[in-house]
């Protein structure tokens, strides 16, 4: 079964043709990064006028790359929640108008399930395992039992891991996107230069959950009370030490779930999945297996959401022709569903 995803969420435009939930036959990924970074981060207007501009010709390009034409797909999936309204809507009715021009079985997708997917298309990974979802919008842990059975375990109460470095990053002017420019810089910086606090969230409710706004203003308005004697204050070592303790506040609360359910297997997804001295951490367990996707779809892309709809329509499910789009979705502790 041959599956077209079309992914719009934020400020990508991505469309990949996936047969059966597995074989990327082609991902195309048109990003705005250019049109974005003079302001140092996303402006909704410009991405969805981008999307609206960029769909036709990302998705033409996606089945000229796989040599198909769209009357040899098999359904058309698209995301619809969570993300940007006005980038989701473009994506959404898109492939919606396509799959009812066609006569196509029509999906639509939850974003988060084809980040905690995206690790599939390329490993072989039995339920169930700890997910650790970590971009720019979320940062979660949960045990995850099927591509949509997902507990939710923890997250975070206040910002995402993302967010904080996109705005530390925007804050010392480092340049955007925050998350790769940091890391660029941590690697030639010492992470013992400065001590930033790991904040502490008190009650059983909270034991998975992270914060990381207090770590964002440490970082930025108080960043000189932090430093260790006889380093220097270089921006280096600065990201260096932020990235340390960003990447151990998730971890901690991550080896405690793993304490607690048993899981030996941890995937991650997400743009911050990305981030290599988070997988260095996590390498160093060797006790645990860490499964992360490769670079290429750590980002937002339209593989993951035509592997998650391919799941979907072997078990029967269709979406209508009038599912509509969400910016958010409820953050609960029973389950994230699609």
């Amino acid at each position: 079964m041959k599956v077209l995803g079309i992914e719009s969420s934020c400020d990508e435009t991505a469309c990949a043709i996936v047969e059966d939930g597995r074989k990327i036959i082609s991902n195309v990924v048109a990003t705005q990064i250019p049109f974005h970074k003079i302001y140092k981060g996303v402006v909704p207007e410009i991405a969805s006028r981008k999307h609206a501009e960029w769909i036709l010709p990302v998705v033409n390009q996606a089945l000229k790359e796989g040599n198909m034409p769209l009357d040899e797909i098999d359904a058309i999936a698209a995301t619809n929640r969570p993300g940007l309204m006005g980038s989701l809507l473009v994506g959404l009715t898109f492939g919606k108008t396509l799959a009812w021009a066609k006569n196509k079985p029509f999906i639509a997708v939850n974003h988060m399930l084809g980040h905690l997917y995206a690790a599939h298309l390329e490993n072989d990974i039995p339920y169930p395992y700890l997910g650790l979802l970590v971009s720019g919008g979320h940062s979660i842990i949960c045990v995850v039992r099927g591509f949509d059975d997902i507990e939710v375990l923890g997250t975070t109460v206040d910002d995402s891991v993302g967010e904080a470095f996109d705005k530390v990053s925007k804050f010392y002017g480092l340049g955007y996107p925050g998350g790769v420019v940091i890391d660029n810089l941590a690697k030639k910086g010492d992470p013992k230069a400065a001590t930033f606090p790991i904040p502490k969230l008190e009650g059983k409710e909270h034991r998975y959950d992270m914060s990381f706004s207090g770590l964002k203003t440490a970082v930025i308005h108080q960043c000189d009370m932090f430093w260790n004697e006889g380093y220097e204050h270089s921006v280096e070592n600065m990201c260096a030490a932020f990235q340390e303790t960003a990447c151990k506040t998730l971890t901690s609360r991550l080896f405690r779930a793993v304490e607690d359910t048993g899981l030996k297997t941890i995937v991650a997804g997400g743009g911050v999945a990305a981030n290599s001295r988070l997988r260095a951490i996590l390498a160093e367990r060797t006790d645990l297996n860490c499964i992360f996707p490769p670079l290429k779809l750590c980002g937002d892309n339209g593989a993951m959401i035509a592997g998650v709809a391919y799941h979907f329509l072997e078990r029967g499910d269709r979406s209508g022709l009038d599912t509509t789009a969400s910016a958010r979705i409820p953050q609960f502790k029973r389950g994230l569903k699609g």
